[in-house]
């Protein structure tokens, strides 16, 4: 019989493709004379960061956050404040996103996390509307209208107010994440977070204070958020209190679910789909909104998996014509989380 460990098809090729692409882009664009495609798939990849930083909390740790926007948002303003004072050291801009950030995901993570369910969905929100307001009623550095960013994150030889030396710079940390993700999947950490997604009682029970494993998972989640924000404001030159609100949260949380919860590609696949489609919509009607809705709950109401669970299904379609008695292993085995990657 056929090992689900062994079988390597549209989930595993696919995201190892799209990242090949990814890397060949910019040449290609410039190739074609097109830079517009090198600033598109540049917001692509801080977006896919940010979402797979929240799939930790999220999908590993099922934690519904709707308040990881406050740390995307703190991270633009990470870069934003210091280059008001004239201060453009990248190195110092990474530690305020990564302190702060840190701080911030300990404090609110640790109160959230006394609660759960709707609670939990309720004080993260809370947590990021109170710093969209900070951050409006901060007239020194634009309130509403936000500030323009005149001096980018610089980091020795590599300055991030190059285009593609920040479009290289987000490819290397997406790679570097979804390594990480991929390692902390099968990680005894891993377990656990996916343990106390289904039962935390059992895991206390066994010994593991499932609490303080989600702590960490959040407090991770919400640095590389931050690390997200502060790309976002290199590449955009702009800081602004709308990258603090819900709505930010919400997409983020979509394209987790678009892509599949508790996978290793998911975040990657559904921050591409949910940023490509909306795209494509644009350019054909101004009303892309009421056509771009429907096809993101048709998608969600088709397969509660997303894309990665899709694939999956083709995989095992496949490997149901080569043998059939494989096929019900692979799919309730990968579906299950034990390669979704």
């Amino acid at each position: 019989m056929v090992s689900p460990k062994n079988v390597r098809g549209f989930a595993f090729w696919i995201p190892l493709i799209l990242l090949g692409a990814l890397a060949l882009l910019p040449i290609v664009a410039e190739w074609i004379g097109e830079p517009f495609f090198i600033t598109l798939f540049a917001r692509m990849l801080v977006y896919s960061l940010a979402a797979v930083a929240l799939n930790l909390a999220l999908g590993y740790g099922g934690l519904v956050s709707f308040g990881h926007a406050l740390f995307f948002g703190v991270g633009t303003y990470c870069v934003a404040i210091p280059a008001f004072y004239g201060i453009d050291a990248g190195w110092v801009h990474l530690a305020a996103c990564v302190i702060v950030c840190a701080i911030l995901g300990v404090v609110t993570g640790f109160i959230s996390l006394r609660t759960s369910g709707i609670a939990f969905i309720m004080i993260t929100l809370a947590f990021a509307q109170m710093g969209y307001f900070i951050f409006v009623s901060l007239k020194q550095y634009g309130g509403d209208d936000g500030m323009t960013i005149a001096s980018p994150s610089v980091f020795g030889p590599l300055n991030l107010g190059d285009l593609k030396s920040l479009y290289y710079t987000a490819f290397v940390i997406l790679c570097a994440a979804l390594l990480a993700m991929w390692r902390i999947h099968g990680s005894p950490f891993g377990m656990v977070l996916r343990g106390a997604r289904q039962n935390a009682r059992r895991i206390n029970a066994l010994g593991f204070p499932a609490q303080k494993y989600q702590l960490v998972a959040y407090v991770i989640s919400a640095v590389g958020c931050s690390l997200a924000g502060m790309l976002f404001a290199n590449l955009n030159a702009f800081a602004s209190p709308s990258s603090l609100a819900w709505s930010m949260s919400g997409d983020l949380i979509v394209m987790v679910v678009l892509g599949g919860m508790g996978s290793v590609s998911g975040p990657l696949l559904g921050a591409m789909a949910f940023l490509g489609m909306e795209e494509i919509l644009k350019a054909y009607t101004d009303h892309w909104a009421a056509v771009f809705g429907p096809m993101i709950v048709l998608v969600a109401l088709m397969g509660r998996a997303g894309i990665v669970g899709a694939l999956l299904k083709i995989d095992a379609w496949f490997a149901s014509r080569n043998n059939p008695e494989s096929a019900a292993t692979l799919i309730s085995a990968k579906l299950a989380g034990e390669e979704t990657r």
